[in-house]
């Protein structure tokens, strides 16, 4: 099993839903930036939101599974080897991260 790194690419705001829902002078993700990386495996990484852990560690158990050379998912979705991209489910303020397997051991 190798390591993981996770990488903030995006912090986001969906403006028409968080006027419509959200509470007043809600902005991005107020726990994340954008550039912030984390190495995760089987657990969660310090400092990474709970709720970005559970919408992507299943990603991050594959990805720490799999060959450095092999397409994530069916080989229709990212084109690089090793890397999957996904959100964490703030339906107003998301953030985008890109997952990419290394080279590094997890040690057991």
């Amino acid at each position: 099993m190798h390591k993981v790194k996770i990488t903030v690419l995006k912090t986001t705001l969906d403006k028409e839903l968080a006027d419509e829902y959200g509470v007043e002078g809600i902005g991005p993700c107020p726990m994340l930036r954008e550039g912030q990386e984390f190495l995760a495996d089987y657990a969660k990484p310090e400092g990474l939101c709970d709720e970005a852990w559970k919408a992507m560690y299943q990603y991050v158990f594959a990805l720490a599974h799999m060959d450095g050379d092999e397409l994530f998912y069916y080989k229709d979705w990212i084109r690089e080897p090793g890397v999957a991209i996904c959100s964490c489910n703030d339906g107003l303020r998301p953030v985008i991260f890109k997952l990419e397997r290394t080279d590094i051991e997890s040690e057991p």
